[in-house]
């Protein structure tokens, strides 16, 4: 019965992917399943939703689940495909609320023996401006008394139903870098008339890549790739203006702090070697996912299966954001399938749910 409905919910919810903070029909859908348990429905902020399970105890267990969508036309082929035109459930948070409905069942035939009150939050955007800020500023999490959180990410380069992680970073602190640079343009014939601002834009990519392998200790990941750069009007004219777009990755504040000022150190110094001027900015973007040490250590004696990882991934999430305000423990779930994640063919067996399921309901007894 339980993977008949894991497999309802998740291929339900596939069928109608909606995206960022306008998400009408899967909130309609996940208020329906959970209206038949004893809990409290209520949204502490926009497009949210949140289920709490009182046990009558101090203290408050969160389960968190993703609901956005990604902006893509499926080309899955399954029979449960998205019936939303050019949107997708590319990402797996299908069966991350999946996993977190089915748990409720789980929670409300249980509530008497646990040792905390369980919070079920679903959360919208994750994918674009990170709904998970909003939950944490909602205070929420201070009102219910939580004192930890767990969060899942389905991932397809890990066996069928393996569960893995990392004590400290798992995931890194992301950032969009971009990189303007004005010239002045001329004739290629007379090039001392210009500023060529597709030269220092040129040399600024490369510069930047080779300092920021000095920066801080060598072993310590770190990650810039810049994927545009646009310039230019003709062949035989120095163009006037550059436009760099790329991505920052790293694991620690202290990381990024020291990238930012390399970055802008090298464009003064390009800038009087030239004589371009460069404007950069940084967006806000997430910060690096930290599993915390003592969740992890439990989690581990609980789920013996619990793979540790050797080193943290480059891809960013916003749980991070309930990090930063509770100790969170964050975990991967294998689908097996190789297929990537914002694939339009992106699909896996939702058998792999159960073992997810499996470790939250271990999870609920934590001390």
């Amino acid at each position: 019965m339980t993977q008949q409905l894991l497999t309802q919910y998740r291929r339900d919810l596939h069928q109608i992917p909606e995206t960022d903070f306008d998400l009408p029909e899967t909130l309609a859908y996940i208020r329906r399943v959970l209206e038949q348990y004893p809990c409290t429905l209520f949204s502490p902020c926009q497009s949210t939703l949140c289920a709490y399970f009182d046990a009558g105890k101090p203290h408050t267990a969160a389960f968190r689940a993703d609901m956005d969508a990604l902006p893509i036309a499926e080309r899955s082929g399954c029979d449960y495909a998205s019936r939303h035109e050019g949107k997708m459930h590319a990402c797996g948070h299908d069966g991350h609320m999946a996993m977190v409905l089915a748990l409720a069942g789980r929670v409300s035939e249980v509530l008497d023996k646990l040792p905390r009150n369980v919070l079920l939050v679903f959360q919208p955007a994750e994918e674009t401006t990170g709904g998970a800020k909003l939950v944490c500023d909602s205070g929420v999490f201070e009102q219910y008394h939580c004192d930890r959180i767990f969060g899942w990410h389905l991932w397809p380069d890990l066996p069928a139903g393996a569960i893995a992680g990392r004590p400290g970073p798992l995931l890194a602190r992301s950032s969009e870098v971009t990189v303007t640079v004005t010239g002045k343009s001329s004739h290629v014939a007379k090039p001392h008339e210009g500023r060529d601002a597709l030269y220092a834009a040129s040399a600024f990519l490369c510069e930047s890549y080779r300092r920021l392998e000095l920066l801080g200790r060598p072993e310590e990941p770190r990650l810039l790739k810049f994927g545009k750069l646009t310039s230019g009007q003709a062949r035989n004219a120095i163009s006037d203006s550059s436009l760099l777009l790329g991505t920052l990755r790293v694991y620690s504040d202290e990381m990024f702090n020291a990238a930012e000022t390399m970055l802008r150190d090298l464009a003064k110094t390009l800038e009087r070697e030239t004589g371009c001027s460069f404007t950069i900015t940084f967006s806000a973007g997430y910060p690096p996912v930290r599993n915390d040490q003592t969740l992890f250590e439990q989690a581990r004696a609980a789920l013996p299966q619990l793979q540790v990882l050797d080193e943290p991934l480059m891809i960013s999430e916003d749980f991070s954001f309930y990090q930063q305000q509770l100790p969170g423990l964050f975990l991967l779930l294998g689908t097996g399938t190789g297929i990537p994640l914002h694939a339009d063919t992106f699909d896996f067996d939702e058998s792999v749910l159960a073992a997810g399921l499996a470790a939250d309901e271990l999870l609920l007894f934590l001390n």
